[in-house]
């Protein structure tokens, strides 16, 4: 992996550029008119920095995954016009709730969960990837709109790098009120764009029972995981599945 600017570059996209690369402890190459396709014969992964943010492309996908909080927006702006959110109501999450999301990924359920639970609230996310934990951790901090609502959700969120096996034994017993699983799906949905474009980044560990096991013994109440509505993982891993005859993927959940 390397990082480098887009083709028209600045002074200050270049010492931006560096700043991630230093970060990212990868080299940064100056672009020098190079196309990506020539960068892609001697690296997998480039994240280019430029006036679109900082984007990562992989030589085998033709879309860039960038931070943005996309359909998590849609679904808070419902929750403040008195709607609901299914992730929400099969969690059971409230004001003052704390949620440990094992699969952060791009952070949409997390950035959702964080304005529900509120200021006395507390989510960490925990992402397996380096890339994307670090371009999550970068965006959850920096990206800004028009809704300070959702900016502070996201400000509040933590991002925690590594496995959430390890990251799960570290932690006390009973010491979060939901713990949640989102892992990439054993089937794919081929209209999930979004989802097409981060399996290429992001880690497709097995959830084992040894993993349910130390999530027993961290939440206070609820184990959620969603999974595609044929996943057989819901059964072996002692799921109660909730059925939702228009979706392609279902939640699960285990009551403690």
């Amino acid at each position: 992996m390397i990082v480098t600017t887009a083709g028209r570059t600045t002074e200050e996209y270049i010492a931006k550029a560096k700043a991630v690369a230093n970060d990212l402890q990868v080299a940064y190459e100056p672009r020098r008119k190079k196309s990506l396709q020539a960068l892609f014969k001697m690296h997998t992964l480039v994240v280019v920095v430029g006036k679109d943010g900082i984007q990562l492309y992989h030589q085998d996908g033709s879309e860039p995954y960038f931070f943005h909080p996309n359909l998590a927006m849609v679904r808070v702006k419902r929750l403040m016009n008195d709607s609901h959110d299914a992730f929400i109501e099969v969690a059971g999450l409230k004001q003052g709730d704390a949620l440990l999301d094992c699969t952060l990924g791009y952070a949409s359920d997390s950035i959702v969960a964080s304005f529900v639970v509120g200021e006395t609230g507390k989510v960490i996310g925990v992402e397996a990837s380096h890339i994307l934990a670090y371009l999550t951790k970068i965006g959850l901090q920096t990206w800004e709109g028009q809704h300070e609502e959702i900016e502070k959700a996201m400000r509040r969120i933590t991002v925690v790098e590594g496995n959430h096996y390890d990251y799960l034994q570290r932690m006390p017993s009973k010491s979060v009120d939901v713990v949640y699983f989102d892992p990439m799906f054993e089937e794919s949905i081929d209209e999930s764009n979004a989802l097409q474009t981060l399996s290429h980044f992001t880690s497709f560990a097995s959830i084992t029972d040894e993993i349910i096991a130390e999530a027993r013994r961290v939440a206070r109440r609820r184990i959620v995981l969603k999974d595609h509505f044929r996943s057989t993982r819901f059964e072996q891993l002692g799921f109660t599945q909730h059925i939702r005859k228009t979706a392609k993927f279902h939640y699960g959940t285990i009551d403690l």
